[in-house]
C-alpha cells in the first residue's frame, strides 16, 4: 500500500493553523480528513472511540475543558459527537490568544437543536472532498488552472489517458484508500461507503420513519438525474412509483441529511450581468461529492457505462465538477452552472474573491469540443463584459489525451492534465 499522498488541502491547512487557534476541516466519511489532520497534529483525540464512550458522556456533562487536554496542535476526531467541544474551544482560544491549538475534523453538522455560538475569528473551516485526479496521481498537472486565470501560455500536451482509464476513475472515485488499493479490489470501496451510508447516521433525521429502503429510492433518483437541476417533482415523481406513501416534505429532508452527511451539495446558478433581458434560470442542481456514489446507487459497471454514452457523459461531468470544485477552492474560487431561457447552458462557471472568472464546458469526448467552443464563445456575447470583465479563460474539459487551444482561443484541456 502507498505511503500518505499529499493533498492540497495540506497547504491551506498549513496556512491557518499559523494564523487562527483552531481549524475544523469538514467532509464526508472516508474521503481522508483524519489521515491528513493527523499529520499536522502532536497528539489525538479521537470521540468516536466506543471504549471512551461513558468517559467522554461524562466529560461533556461535567467538565468539557478535559476535552482539550493534550500537545498542541491537538486533533479531535469526529468532533460533532460532543458539540460542546465547540464551546470549550472557543472559550480556549478566547483566552490564550495563540494560534494553531486545535484541528477538527468532522463528517456531519450537528444535529438542529444543539446550542453553538459563532467560532468567527476563532475557527476556520476548510472542506475535504474525495481525491481528485491530480492528488491521485491520475493527472500529470502539466495545464494548471491558476495559469489559465493568469492568462500564462499554456502549450499543447498529451496526457496519458484511455476511455478505460475514464470509466474506472468514474466508478473507483477518489477514495484515498481506494487509491491506494490494487485496482482489482479498489472498485468495493464505493460499493462498501454507499452500504454504509444507507445504514448509518439515521440520528441526524428528525423522520420517524426515516429508513434506509426510503434513501436508496431517493439516492437512485438524484443519480439518474445527475448533473441536472433540481427539480422535486420530478425526484416525487420517480420515487412515487415505487413508495407511494413518501411525501415531498419528507424527500426535501431527507436531501437536507445527504447535505449535512457533505453527500450531495448545490451548483448554484450563475446570475451574472447580462447585456440582454433574457431570463437566466435560477434553480440550483445537486451533484454527488464524487461519482462513483450515484454509480454503486445504479448498480453501474464498464460495460454499462459504455452501453450507455449518455449516462457516461453525465457521470463524466460529475467526476469533472469534483475536480474542479477542488482546484478552484484551493484559490479561494467558487463554482456556478448558467442555463437561460433559451437552453444555452455552460456547465461550470468558476469565479475567484478577486472578481476574475472563467466558463467551462464539460465533454467526454473532444469531438464535441467544437460546438462546445461555440457554446462558450455564445455565452461571452451576452455576458455584460463592461461590469464583469472579459473572461480569464473559456475551457472545454475532455476525457481525451489532447490539450490545445483552438484558433478561437478556447482552450481544450484533458482532465488527465488538470491542476490547480
Amino acid at each position: 500500500m502507498k505511503t500518505y499522498m499529499p493533498r492540497i488541502l495540506d497547504k491551506e491547512l498549513e496556512k491557518k493553523l499559523k494564523i487562527i487557534g483552531c481549524v475544523l476541516i469538514e467532509g464526508c466519511k472516508w474521503c481522508g480528513k483524519s489521515t491528513t489532520a493527523r499529520r499536522h497534529a502532536k497528539s489525538i483525540l479521537e470521540l468516536q472511540n466506543v471504549d471512551d464512550k461513558a468517559k467522554f458522556d461524562l466529560i461533556a456533562k461535567t467538565k468539557p475543558s478535559l476535552f482539550l487536554e493534550g500537545e498542541k496542535p491537538l486533533l479531535i476526531d469526529e468532533w460533532q459527537m460532543y458539540p460542546v467541544v465547540w464551546d470549550a474551544i472557543r472559550h480556549d482560544v478566547d483566552k490564550s490568544g495563540l494560534q494553531g491549538e486545535y484541528i477538527l475534523t468532522g463528517s456531519a453538522t450537528p444535529n438542529e437543536g444543539t446550542t453553538m455560538h459563532s467560532g468567527i475569528g476563532r475557527i476556520a473551516r476548510i472542506l475535504m472532498r474525495p481525491m481528485s485526479l491530480y492528488e491521485s496521481e491520475e493527472s500529470d498537472g502539466m495545464i494548471s488552472l491558476k495559469d489559465l486565470f493568469d492568462k500564462k501560455n499554456i502549450s499543447a500536451t498529451k496526457a496519458n489517458v484511455t476511455l478505460d482509464d475514464i470509466i474506472f476513475y468514474i466508478l473507483r472515485g477518489g477514495w484515498p484508500n481506494a487509491v491506494k488499493m490494487e485496482k482489482t479490489y479498489s472498485l468495493e470501496i464505493a460499493k462498501n461507503y454507499y452500504i454504509s451510508l444507507l445504514h448509518e447516521n439515521m440520528s441526524l433525521s428528525n423522520e420517524k420513519e426515516f429508513n434506509a429502503n426510503r434513501l436508496d429510492l431517493l439516492l437512485r433518483s438524484l443519480s439518474r438525474n445527475i448533473s441536472s437541476p433540481v427539480n422535486i417533482s420530478t425526484i416525487e415523481e420517480d420515487i412515487l412509483a415505487h413508495d407511494s406513501s413518501l411525501a415531498r416534505n419528507t424527500i426535501s429532508s431527507y436531501i437536507e441529511i445527504l447535505k449535512k452527511l457533505y453527500v450531495v451539495e448545490n451548483v448554484p446558478a450563475w446570475t451574472g450581468k447580462i447585456r440582454s433581458k433574457i431570463a437566466i434560470r435560477s434553480k440550483e442542481k445537486l451533484q454527488f461529492v464524487d461519482p462513483s456514489i450515484a454509480c454503486a446507487s445504479l448498480g453501474l459497471n464498464s460495460e454499462l457505462l459504455k452501453g450507455d454514452l449518455n449516462t457516461l457523459g453525465l457521470m463524466f461531468e460529475s467526476l469533472c465538477m469534483r475536480d474542479l470544485r477542488v482546484y478552484a477552492e484551493s484559490l479561494g474560487g467558487k463554482i456556478f452552472y448558467y442555463r437561460d431561457e433559451t437552453d444555452l447552458e455552460i456547465d461550470a462557471i468558476i469565479v475567484l474573491q478577486d472578481g476574475r472568472w472563467g466558463a467551462v464546458e464539460i465533454k467526454l469526448s473532444s469531438g464535441f469540443a467544437l460546438s462546445a467552443s461555440e457554446n462558450l464563445l455564445k455565452f461571452q456575447e451576452k455576458v455584460d463584459t463592461d461590469k464583469l470583465g472579459k473572461p480569464s479563460f473559456l475551457m472545454v474539459l475532455v476525457g481525451d489525451e489532447y490539450s490545445y487551444q483552438l484558433d478561437n482561443g478556447v482552450y481544450i484541456v484533458s482532465i488527465a492534465n488538470l491542476k490547480e
